[in-house]
């Protein structure tokens, strides 16, 4: 009897979905080839059997600062533990891909690490790391493409069992399409218990059996929301629209803490759901449960999903994105098996394919087409609506940083929110689909908003440490809280300075929040001079030469580093940009200064105060 053929094993670590979208695209190519995969996420798979496998791909994406997706965390726990040994993984061979953007400083760090730390424990590496980049003209695919096929030809050269007939011999896309992975219910609307018509907890049931959770989230919101306040923060001429809404609790009240996150889920149109639903030819009123086909566990649908019965129009409502974000590469291929007209088959197929990516990136992504947009683009397709399911992306909850003090604004959450809005290449106006919703409702509607509370980037500082705190733009909405929250406490105890760096682009229209601010600097107040602090703004736009606020820091470098020598921490929050970095670099300065160190001590000095719990960043794209 010959070898038995080899299996290969593709762990994958998603907080948005693209990673997971990368990973079953590897074990989809890898199939056609002839090598059977499996497709697990790094929670669901069983660390200490890692060093039994022989053959391992993994794909990790790095969110924000260099931080890890949720699912990741606990296997790189293990990971890092002491007593594994140099040689725990000899026996295995590893591939790492990873999802970044360059724009952000620590790039595809997770990957990296991932990489380095794998090989101290002994694993061989099959092939350079690829490091996906959302910055490239493709996206991520423009370099995990080149990347499977170097990938199969190393594989082939370790062991030709892989691929029997070949790295190079595919069956070709459009010979082949999968089982999707759910199966659809549906219920009779007499049979089921009057209670489930009522459609209590409603949220909790769609989005309880919807595939498109990426991690083990709470269903379930936390509270609701009612909004009571939604005020323009901008000026007439700006180039923005900033707002500041308010809002209180419906039910349950929620604690939370200055630097505190809340994620909202949006509602879609109710027009563009009713045309998702027209246009697949699917009825609104059934009742419908979500459960996975019956086949061989893989550990991405192994579990059973679904429980009560939920009308397909909430199902959709509240767990489909179809008005909002851009369908993934494989919805095209799916598609292609279902479009009855020659024409649509052949465009479809080649977006589909390696030679098409480029002009599938430029007609879906970068003008963020919608799946509602793109199947009326190509009207002859009539998809199942159980590859629906599995592949329209997810209903995603936004998250803001909150901008109000629990103890300033008790039983209350505020947010900073700027309306976004964008033309894209072929000049179609784009509105991102939370924003837009928040700011056209008003309090005499009474809307409940389904939220979730966690933490951020951002944690609460007590009352007497020392504070440097940067926010241009919307970034300066947590530091709204905790300016707020420190001085109610001076009311009753001591408390220690804050220094201020906020900036826009023009002082009489994007000055947010300018009020409160100055307030806060009069004499003997929380941001005020005598109190060791201040308040210093950088309006970019108001002079011939731009100025920012890593400018203003520098011009403040000796209160700030007597800041810093006295224990204070740097809070940085806003756009991910150039700022982040930015202003690393200009406290770099200051500390090479200060100090008549190189550049790389002070880079190690800031790098030791960020371990100490004193450098903080929140950044959002």
């Amino acid at each position: 009897m010959g070898e038995k053929l080899r299996k290969l094993l593709v762990l994958y670590a998603s907080q948005t979905g693209n990673a997971l979208d990368a990973a079953e695209r590897i074990g989809r190519e890898a199939e056609r080839r002839g090598c059977a995969a499996s497709i697990i996420s790094t929670d669901e798979f069983d660390t200490s059997s890692l060093p039994h496998e022989e053959a391992v791909v993994f794909v990790v994406s790095t969110t924000g600062q260099g931080d890890s997706p949720d699912s990741f965390k606990a296997f790189w726990r293990v990971l890092l533990q002491r007593n594994l040994g140099n040689s725990w993984l000899q026996r295995v061979r590893y591939a790492v891909f990873g999802l970044g953007d360059s724009g952000y400083q620590k790039y595809n760090f997770v990957a990296k690490k991932l990489d380095k730390r794998l090989s101290d424990l002994g694993a061989t590496t099959i092939i350079e790391k690829g490091l996906g980049d959302d910055q490239h003209p493709s996206g991520y695919e423009g370099t995990l493409d080149p990347w499977m096929l170097s990938l199969w030809s190393a594989l082939y050269q370790i062991n030709p069992k892989y691929f029997p007939k070949g790295p190079d011999v595919a069956i070709p896309q459009n010979e082949v399409i999968d089982q999707p992975k759910y199966r659809i219910l549906y219920h009779k609307r007499e049979k089921l218990e009057p209670e489930l018509l009522a459609e209590s907890d409603i949220i909790q049931r769609a989005r309880g059996i919807s595939p498109g959770k990426i991690v083990k989230e709470k269903s379930k919101p936390d509270c609701f929301l009612k909004m009571t306040r939604n005020e323009v923060l901008t000026k007439a001429g700006s180039t923005k629209d900033v707002r500041h809404f308010e809002f209180q609790y419906v039910s349950s009240t929620i604690e939370y803490e200055v630097g505190d996150v809340v994620e909202l889920l949006p509602s879609q149109n109710p027009s563009d759901i009713e045309a998702f639903i027209e246009r697949c030819d699917l009825d609104p009123e059934s009742f419908i449960t979500v459960g996975p086909r019956e086949t061989e566990n893989t550990g991405s649908c192994g579990e059973v999903i679904t429980q009560l019965p939920i009308k397909l129009t909430n199902f959709v409502e509240l767990t489909m994105d179809v008005t909002s974000a851009s369908p993934r590469r494989y919805f095209f291929e799916v598609m292609s098996f279902y479009a009855t007209a020659e024409h649509e088959k052949e465009r479809l197929q080649y977006f589909a394919s390696a030679e098409g990516r480029d002009d599938l990136y430029n007609y879906n992504q970068k003008e963020r087409r919608s799946v509602l947009e793109v199947l009326e683009d190509f009207p002859s397709v009539q998809i199942p609506f159980e590859w629906l399911v599995q592949l329209v992306p997810p209903l995603k909850p936004r998250a803001f940083s909150i901008s109000s003090s629990p103890l300033a604004h008790p039983s209350q959450v505020h947010l900073t929110v700027s309306i976004v809005s964008w033309i894209t290449p072929y000049k179609r106006t784009r509105k991102g689909l939370c924003s837009s919703w928040l700011a056209s409702l008003t309090p005499e509607q009474e809307t409940n908003i389904p939220v979730w509370f966690h933490k951020g980037s951002l944690p609460a500082p007590s009352q007497s440490l020392p504070l440097i705190l940067v926010g241009p733009g919307t970034g300066c909405a947590p530091f709204r809280g905790f300016i707020a929250e420190r001085a109610i406490q001076a009311q009753s105890s001591p408390v220690a300075p804050i220094m201020f760096f906020f900036g826009c682009r023009n002082k009489d229209t994007d000055f947010l929040y300018r009020d409160f601010w100055e307030s806060h600097t009069r004499e003997g107040d929380i941001l005020s001079e005598e109190k060791g602090g201040g308040f210093y703004t950088a309006f970019s736009r108001d002079q011939p030469k731009k100025v920012y606020v890593q400018h203003k820091i520098r011009e403040m470098s000796k209160k700030v580093w007597d800041l810093l020598c006295d224990g204070a921490a740097v809070y940085v929050a806003g756009s991910s940009t150039k700022m982040p970095s930015d202003i690393v670099s200009a406290l770099e300065e200051i500390v090479s200064e200060e100090t008549g160190g190189s550049k790389e001590v002070a880079s190690r000095w800031l790098k030791d105060l960020e371990k100490a719990g004193r450098y903080n960043v929140e950044a959002w794209s």
